[in-house]
């Protein structure tokens, strides 16, 4: 699908076992609810934590559903992926590894992981090393020393900064940017990290940030012009990647309709570096057409 590095959120299960999972939760992506139904915390919440590898490889992973007061499921992307059909397993990050490079060596291409620790603090406070896990996990695959194809990428900046002055990692890191309302699992001021003090502070520990695409896209003016925050220009200015998330045909921004305007929006108008995106072909396919060869 013309991808050039697939994204592994990573969480840990509770033998220590890092999985390919984009929430510390499983009940949104898995029937965990309907095999262990007294397995879930006060919360109501199933963690991935609580759970074994081996019983975890047993549940059904599906597209993303949304849970109601009353214990009903709607699917978060009602076009995708249908129903919770049984074909699907939650890997770990070693198996994704191996897929992609078994894929990689008989197709002749040379795919990138772009690794996220998700929730390294709430991990952490639980007993846990997430980053001691994962970075075994590619040091045994031997992508551990492999900058022009590896990206690590986290929320909290405390993570990035004892990947790079700690562990002294040669991958390039990125600093994601969430909203200081989205309550991530770090104390890190989002709002300041927008500034170019901010943007000067992650020079110093990370290779590129990845916000939210809200954060640099604010809409269109009474002409209907896209207009755009100086984010983009402000990390540029300080050597920074920038590499958006999340571009979904069927999630648009308001004031967007179509897919290729946001893509233009972005790649032309913005100049971003790179982006995330659920629909790489459709992304692939807009680079091809739109874009002149370096």
């Amino acid at each position: 699908m013309g991808a050039d590095f697939i994204e592994q959120d990573v969480v840990l299960s509770r033998d220590g076992v890092p999985l390919v999972l984009h929430d510390i939760y499983l009940d949104s992506t898995t029937d965990v609810a309907q095999r262990y139904p007294q397995r879930a915390r006060k919360d109501g919440r199933y963690y991935a934590l609580d759970f074994d590898l081996a019983e975890i490889q047993q549940l059904h992973a599906n597209e993303r559903v949304e849970w109601d007061a009353q214990g009903n499921a709607t699917a978060a992307f009602p076009l995708r992926f249908p129903g919770r059909a049984e074909l699907f397993r939650v890997p770990t990050l070693a198996q994704e590894i191996d897929l992609i490079s078994g894929m990689d060596h008989s197709s002749g291409r040379s795919t990138g992981l772009y690794v996220e620790f998700k929730a390294p603090n709430w991990h952490q406070a639980q007993g846990y090393d997430l980053v001691s896990a994962v970075m075994a996990v590619l040091r045994e695959k031997q992508y551990h020393d492999r900058p022009r194809q590896v990206f690590l990428q986290c929320f909290d900046d405390k993570t990035l900064k004892y990947l790079r002055h700690e562990l002294n990692t040669p991958l390039p890191l990125i600093q994601l940017i969430a909203e200081n309302s989205w309550g991530e699992d770090s104390a890190v001021d989002y709002d300041y990290l927008q500034t170019a003090a901010g943007l000067k502070d992650i020079a110093s520990y990370a290779d590129g940030i990845g916000p939210w695409i809200m954060q640099i896209y604010q809409g269109r003016d009474a002409s209907g012009k896209a207009q755009l925050s100086n984010l983009v220009s402000l990390a540029q200015q300080q050597g920074l990647l920038v590499h958006p998330y999340t571009f979904r045909c069927d999630e648009l921004p308001a004031g967007i309709d179509d897919f290729n305007d946001l893509l233009e929006i972005f790649v032309q108008q913005a100049g971003v570096n790179g982006l995330f995106t659920d629909f790489p072909d459709r992304v692939s396919h807009y680079l091809r057409q739109n874009t002149k060869p370096s």
